[in-house]
């Protein structure tokens, strides 16, 4: 009979590390697709107002949002001073709404499309005709859901 001996000191293996940075460039890779960084640049003075009584908006995907203010200093010779309003990422005339809100609104499953809102951020120092504008074209194209941006007023 042959002599067997009993293995002593036995540990588990280690676990192998070598797949480690696969899987972190992987996830790196899956966040930066994923991940939305900004929908639009802002090309008009964004100095909203303060308020008291603030709502924070439930589904954001579901708001249109619509920029009044002056042009940033480096549109100033294209578009001049005076108030603009800001769709999306271009300048845009009142005319240009209905066709910015339709686009959104295609883009919406149709079970969700009562729940779209309007969002006005308002520049503070912009006469109130310009706004007035906005929301009765708003109203003629059937957006009738329209609120107004504003900041928390520091306590």
């Amino acid at each position: 009979m042959g002599k067997f001996q009993k293995k002593r000191g036995s540990s588990t293996p280690e676990v192998s590390t070598a797949s480690l940075p696969d899987i972190i460039f992987m996830l790196l890779f899956f966040f930066m697709v994923v991940t939305v960084l900004r929908d639009a640049e802002v090309k008009v003075a964004q100095n909203m107002p303060y308020a008291t009584e603030l709502t924070k908006l439930e589904r954001k995907s579901l708001v249109n949002y619509i920029k009044i203010g002056k042009p940033m200093k480096q549109y100033h010779a294209q578009y001049g001073t005076k108030p603009q309003i800001q769709l999306g990422d271009k300048f845009a005339s009142i005319s240009d709404i209905p066709l910015f809100l339709e686009k959104h609104r295609s883009t919406v499953p149709e079970n969700q499309r009562p729940g779209i809102n309007t969002s006005l951020k308002v520049d503070g120092d912009v006469t109130m005709g310009i706004v007035t504008d906005v929301k009765q074209k708003l109203r003629k194209s059937g957006q009738l859901k329209v609120n107004y941006s504003a900041k928390k007023r520091p306590d």
